[in-house]
Parts: structure tokens; sequence; C-alpha cells
């Protein structure tokens, strides 16, 4: 051996003890768990594994979107699972009824069935906020407004609520709830984490899995997934799909908190992120994390003793080295089990039947995978009381305490509110009486804003309950405010709003800043022109974020955070207006889950300077006045720093 041969064999040797080392640093980082087997269920699996071909193996691998896929392709190709995206709907009509949803699904089914028998299909559906894809469900606050109820009891009612609606359907899937620790609020998915918290995002997201997979063996719960795995909230500046640098312990204490939880919780799926790792204790770079073997293996599988299965996200394989969303052993080997290849789903299952049969997929993974598939579906009943009408899909009542509780007071002026019963009150801004910006993102389609109320037969508007509650003559609706008089009425109320959003889209860019005003002028231009009119000003903010509002709260003499508070307007209503004769106002209980800034380019969620700090609000009862100016910046549109 040269000198040169040598040294080169030295370094190879030092680099595997590093990488090793690395390795052992992530999986201890995670509390070690015991796996709890079935033996029944177990004897179950095996049994119907031992009958699959290869074929019919990897089509239980494979989910398509509905869109792309019919029954009788179900059929050829022993397709075990399916979902629809947002936007997907039986036919492609958004106004299909929970009748012709499962009917759809039916058809889905016994063609499953026909290719394997005694292994049913199971269909995926993005339930976020209620079963939000389906006209006539009830869609609850976004998972924002609940972290500000802190109240594990009414997410476990949501979750109950929500399966029940994904029933009615004849669906058998949510992936949700999102455990996310948001570390910066630039992120467009922000309103789908429960808050800055570990320990508050671990709570309500166990009790979100509980309520979801409640009642699961008798047809009344669905398959709740803890999602996205993991880290999708730290990365840096807050991009989606981006990069989170954090050390082994904050992966696992921080953001991986949540899935200690939902572990708890018996949870049966988990959906891979498509953000990246890169170990900042280590300074190593993990990667895509549909390609991380040491995340989804190692330390979930192994470590934590997951026996359920992991799902990627929507073609997101592809974004792993050397893959295309057709074509990824990479990501199989890695441990992913369903691979969600929405459209180009053919291609997937005849590119990895081929890597099987060349040795560039071990049989041992294949079967580790469909393993975990059937563990699944056998431990879901597939029969449901559940009726599939709209009425089954509906829980008013419990989506109206959910929007009373979550609204957070920041700014508030003594005796002001609840405004009197007879009060007439001038009701400013579009967004009042559209129940597209009150549901937000994830709302009839993905993006949330291509609708209109018409989508939403179910909902009451702002508008629409101040007018049940005072009386239509009560209530003028001027919605740009140039049209009335704010000195004719006895308040005002003034509703802005973000323009729905979802991923993606949602992000707010590299240099923005989080000033409402610039994002959104018109709407601080409709409060300008109410404003210091001689009438007390009451302005509710719909976002999915906090947001920087100084000049806005400054304007006004009372501001409520009311997040994205879903189809039930009437819990608005609630504590805006004292109640009726012989019942208690219920004053504001929601307290912030994040920290609202003070400074428009403040995004971190552990902001020092904020405005409120995590935990902050008022009641409304405050007998001091909270009505001191905001200071308000020198440059109104700043470039915030990289």
């Amino acid at each position: 051996m040269t000198r040169s041969t040598a040294l080169l064999a030295a370094l190879l040797a030092l680099a595997t003890m590093a990488g090793a080392a690395e390795t052992d640093a992530v999986v201890q980082a995670w509390p070690a768990r015991k796996p709890v087997r079935d033996a029944a269920l177990e004897a179950k699996v095996e049994a119907a594994l031992k009958n699959l071909t290869l074929r019919q193996k990897i089509g239980q691998m494979t989910q398509p979107e509905i869109r792309a896929i019919t029954p009788e392709q179900v059929r050829e190709y022993a397709i075990g699972t399916i979902l629809n995206g947002g936007g997907g709907w039986p036919g492609q009509d958004r106004a299909a009824t929970p009748a012709q949803w499962r009917e759809l699904s039916e058809k889905f089914q016994a063609a499953a069935l026909q290719a394997t028998p005694g292994i049913p299909l199971i269909w995926g559906t993005d339930a976020v906020h209620g079963h939000n894809n389906v006209r006539g469900a009830t869609l609850f606050p976004h998972n924002i407004a609940l972290g500000a109820t802190r109240d594990a009891d009414l997410v476990r009612d949501i979750g109950r609520a929500t399966a029940r609606a994904i029933r009615a359907s004849g669906l058998h899937w949510a992936f949700s709830p999102t455990l996310a620790v948001v570390q910066d609020v630039r992120w467009g998915r922000t309103y789908e984490s429960f808050g800055v918290d570990p320990a508050l995002v671990k709570r309500l997201g166990q009790a979100s899995v509980e309520g979801l997979q409640d009642g699961m063996k008798e047809g009344r719960g669905v398959l709740a997934t803890a999602k996205h795995y993991v880290g999708d909230g730290g990365t840096r500046r807050g991009i989606d799909q981006g990069v989170t640098q954090a050390s082994p312990a904050d992966l696992a204490n921080v953001h991986g908190a949540g899935y200690l939880g939902a572990l708890d919780a018996g949870v049966l799926t988990v959906m891979t992120s498509f953000s990246s790792w890169t170990d900042s204790a280590g300074y190593v770079e993990h990667g895509k994390m549909h390609g991380n073997a040491v995340l989804m293996t190692g330390v979930l599988k192994d470590r934590l003793a997951f026996d359920g299965l992991i799902v990627s996200d929507w073609d997101g394989v592809g974004q792993v080295p050397g893959c295309t969303p057709e074509d990824c052993p990479a990501a199989i080997n890695a441990g992913i089990d369903v691979v969600m290849v929405p459209f180009k789903w053919k291609d997937f299952f005849n590119n990895t039947v081929r890597a099987v049969e060349q040795g560039k997929i071990p049989m041992a993974r294949i079967d580790d995978a469909v393993r975990r598939i059937l563990r699944v579906k056998f431990s879901i009943g597939m029969q449901t009381p559940v009726p599939a009408t709209v009425e089954a899909m509906q829980a008013p009542e419990l989506a109206r305490r959910a929007v009373r509780e979550s609204l957070v007071l920041l700014k508030n002026k003594p005796g002001l509110l609840p405004l009197k019963g007879t009060a007439r009150v001038l009701v400013v801004g579009a967004a009042a009486d559209s129940l597209a910006h009150q549901s937000g993102g994830w709302s009839v389609t993905w993006q949330g804003r291509d609708t209109s109320n018409v989508d939403y037969p179910q909902g009451t508007s702002l508008l629409a309950a101040l007018r049940q509650r005072l009386g239509a003559a009560q209530v003028t609706f001027d919605a740009d405010g140039s049209k009335s008089d704010p000195k004719n009425f006895d308040a005002v109320v003034a509703v802005l709003a973000e323009t729905p959003y979802a991923e993606g889209e949602g992000d707010a860019r590299i240099t923005e800043n989080l000033r409402f005003s610039r994002r959104h002028p018109k709407d601080a231009e409709v409060l300008q022109r109410v404003a210091g009119r001689g009438k007390p000003v009451v302005t509710l903010l719909y976002s999915g974020r906090p947001l920087y509002v100084n000049d806005l709260a400054n304007k006004s003499d009372a501001f409520i955070a009311a997040w994205q508070p879903g189809t039930e307007g009437a819990g608005l209503v609630d504590v805006l207006v004292e109640p009726t004769a012989g019942k208690a106002w219920p004053g504001f209980t929601g307290r912030l889950s994040f920290p609202w800034p003070a400074g428009p380019c403040q995004f971190s969620s552990h902001e020092a300077r904020s405005w409120w700090p995590v935990g902050g609000g008022l009641s409304g009862k405050e007998t001091q006045a909270n009505t001191k100016a905001l200071p308000e910046p020198a440059d109104p549109a700043p470039i915030c720093p990289l």
C-alpha cells in the first residue's frame, strides 16, 4: 500500500466514524420508546402480505389524486390509497354533495377489493380546519386561533366533529394536524401551527389526534396524520420548503415535541416535510427530509417505535437529489411507505416495480412498507354509521364557541365593549361580508381565495351575524366607508383582512415587511375614512399570523386579532355585542400563542421587543384605558434586512 493510498484509507475511515457519530447524536437526541403490537393484528397482516404479488405491493404504496385515476385503474393496478388535493372534487364539481363523494368512494372501494380481496382502499384529504374541501361542512378557526384558546378539550371535540364530517363523505384519512413550531412568521403556513411553545403544540396536537381517531374502529373516527415531519416550521426566513438550521437537540425537543404527543395519542400516519435540515451543531447538511433515512427510519421507526406508515407530500420525492416525482428509489429506501404521486402515478408504479426487480430497492423494504400500510388499514373500521348528509358535516355551535374563545383583544377603551344590544352600527371593510376572507386558505379550494359566499351555504359572515343580533335596520354596511357618516351611528365596526393564501403563495418574501397597511392599502384607507370622526371604532383583523398594525391600532378604540375564524360569524358577535338579558358577557378569553410585533421587520417567534408577548391579551373588562399611541416608523415601508 502506498503512502497516498494509506492516507486515503485513513481519511475514509475517519469520515465513516464521523458520520456514525453524527447519526448516533441525531438518534440519541430523541427519547427511546418500545413498540406495542397486537398479536392478532400482526398475524392478519402477515397472512395478507404473503398473498400479494410485487405489482400488488407497489400498488399499495402508490397514491394518485382522484382527478388522475378511475375505479377501473384502481382495480388494474391494485392501488391501495388515493387522495383529493385542495380543489379536487368528484367530477370536478365543487358543489358535490356528501352523497356524491360517498358514491365515488364506494366505487373506488369496490374496485380495490376486487383487486386485493380483504384489503380496503383508504382515501386521504387535507381536512385542516374541518372537512374544508366539501361544500356545506362547518369550517373551524385555523390552528393559530385554537392555540389562542389553549383548550385541549375544545381541540379534541373539533377533531371528533371533523372526523364525522369526513366519514359522512365516505373518506377515511385526514392529513392533519400540522405540528409545526413556527420560528419565523413570514412562513405562509404559520396559521396551521398552534403556536411557538413546543409544550402547547404537543398538548393540542395530541388532543387533535385523539379527537380525529376516536371511534376509528367503529367507523366514526378517521386516520390522523402528524405533519410535516420534521422541522417544517423552522425554516430560515420562513421560506416554505426551505432549510431548518437546528441542533439535534432542538430538532427533537422543539420541532419534534408535537410528534411525541401524537405518538402518545396513537397516531398511525406521519407525513414527511418538504423542508431540509442542517445540523447547526455539527455543521452537517442532511438535505431533503424526503430522503432522510436517519430521521425517518433511524429516529421515527426505530428509536420512537412508530409502527404506522410514512406518507410523502405532494410529489415531494422528486426533490430528493437524483430523483423525479415518478422515480425515486432513494426516498423509499430512506423510509417512505406511501408515495403521494398525484398525476404521474403510472410512471411511478412501473419505475418502482423495475427498481425492485433490478435490486435498487430491497424486497425487504417493500415488505416493510406494505406491512405498515396493512397494519394501518386493518386498524380502521371501513363501515360507518355516519349518514351521507350535509347535516352530518356541520357542528355550528362548536365552531361558534371556538371562534368566541379564540379572539384576542389587543387594545380597548374601557366601557366600549360589549356594544349595546340596541346600538346602531356602521360596518366597513369588504371582508365583513366575505366568508372567503373569514375562512382563509384551505377553504373549498387550496389557496382559498377563488371562492365566494355561494361556496359557503352553511356560513354566516360577521355582517350577517350582526344583522341577526341587532336587527337589519340597526346595521349599515358601507364596504369602503365612503358613503356613510360615522356620526350617525353609535359605533363603527371595521373589518380588515389578509387575502386568503396557503403554502408557498402565502410566504412573505425576503426583505418584505409585515406592515398590514403596505400589504393591503385599500383596507387601511377604509379605516382612515372612518377613524377620528366622532364615534368609537372597533377593528377586527382577519389574519393567518401576527402582523405589524401600530398605525391601524392608533386609529382604533378597540383592536381585535380575530385570526381566520371560519364559517361561524356569530362567534364574533357573541363577544362584540352584549348578550341577551340574563346571560353574562364572556369577555375576551383568547391569549396570544405567538408574540405580536411592535415593528414591521419583527418576524421571529421569540421577539423580545414585541407589542404583546406570548400569553398577551385583554379581557375587555379592564377599567384602565389601554389607548396610548403606539410608535410608528419614520419609513412606512422599510426594506427589511436579510
